[in-house]
């Protein structure tokens, strides 16, 4: 039975998690998937996955946000105006690689159809590459898969391992996909909520490690094959990291960049043809788009940052590891087939370890 980490007893980091340990945690914050599997007429092993900020209202009430990217060879729609504004004016979307336009107008049309938006918005999308697994020239996700993600969203546990954008990926030569969790952060000023979610595709096995340990090595290709004839050279991780903290774009800007530090922690090297794009919004300030007055905002001292940082790179680092182990052997597009990562071998290995 495919469990969450700590599921299996295994804890990461220092900081106490939120009730669901997710990014839905954060007050406001919704997920919803749309998985495809299917054989016929094409095989289809992909899907989206929207996380929808203040409850699905961040059309009319925007949050600060920034995105920081470790390496490039990856997409992430709507970062400029992001920069620009310093703020996230809709929903985030993450699917497979070729699939960025078509879930980038059905997020614009659904707002456009609630009268949320006028038709010039520009929505964040997201992607890795799943053409191992399923066959992208088929163009599989629809304008229809991606307003079931939305309307599907909820708060609460979030389903991880092979769902939505995540069905396909892989991660460390292991099945990968979505994963998410969260830590609560005391700070003078009060307490908030962190939350991350990914979408791991990426990184060579012997790289991969599990609170410091090489779990990666010790599980050799003879125990469990790779899966791919090589391997990979880089592939990619979305990450999404949500806080309901009082700050702004330029700190949301320093939490995205914590984020390489929960990928380098699992074994993350953001290599070459590695699309590692991160984004970081904060709900802490209400940013209605229909006042006419100046936004009255509050930001945390920079000081009272380093715990928010320290959840930052905790909950990333949990939520690459819980697509891991929800993760479900899968055999796709050519017959190909990838590999769970073996849940007993990895409680040995710990184990022996500690």
């Amino acid at each position: 039975m495919r469990m969450r980490l700590r599921d299996l007893g295994i804890s990461i980091g220092r900081l106490p998690t939120g009730k669901y340990n997710a990014i839905t945690d954060v007050p406001g914050v919704l997920v919803g998937h749309t998985t495809l599997i299917f054989d016929e007429p094409r095989v289809a092993r992909t899907g989206v996955t929207v996380i929808m900020p203040r409850e699905g209202a961040i059309w009319k009430d925007h949050a600060f946000a920034a995105t920081h990217t470790l390496n490039g060879s990856g997409e992430m729609t709507g970062v400029h105006w992001v920069a620009e504004s310093g703020m996230l004016t809709t929903p985030i979307a993450i699917t497979n690689t070729a699939q960025v336009g078509t879930v980038h107008e059905a997020l614009n049309r659904y707002g456009y159809e609630l009268g949320w938006t006028e038709i010039w918005d520009l929505p964040v999308v997201a992607e890795t590459w799943d053409g191992w697994l399923n066959d992208m020239a088929a163009f599989h996700v629809t304008e229809d898969h991606v307003y079931q993600a939305i309307e599907s969203a909820r708060s609460g546990p979030v389903a991880e391992g092979n769902i939505g954008g995540g069905t396909g990926m892989i991660c460390h030569e292991f099945k990968g996909g979505i994963g998410t969790a969260s830590r609560m952060v005391a700070c003078p000023s009060g307490t908030y909520t962190v939350g991350a979610l990914a979408q791991a595709n990426y990184g060579e096995r012997e790289d991969l490690r599990v609170d410091g340990v090489p779990v990666g090595r010790a599980i050799s290709i003879e125990r469990v094959p790779s899966g791919r004839a090589e391997p990979p050279s880089g592939s990619s991780i979305i990450v999404i990291i949500a806080t309901d903290a009082p700050i702004v774009h330029s700190q949301c800007k320093r939490l995205a960049q914590r984020a390489t530090i929960g990928l380098a922690r699992v074994g993350g090297m953001g290599y070459n043809g590695s699309g590692d794009i991160f984004l970081a919004f904060a709900t802490g300030n209400p940013l209605a788009i229909e006042t006419q007055k100046p936004y009255a905002l509050q930001m945390l001292p920079h000081a009272q940052l380093n715990s928010i940082f320290l959840s930052v790179v905790e909950a990333v680092e949990e939520a690459i590891l819980n697509a891991l182990t929800a993760a479900e052997t899968m055999t796709g597009f050519k017959g190909r087939t990838v590999y769970e990562l073996p849940i007993d071998e990895l409680k040995r290995i710990l184990a022996r370890d500690l």
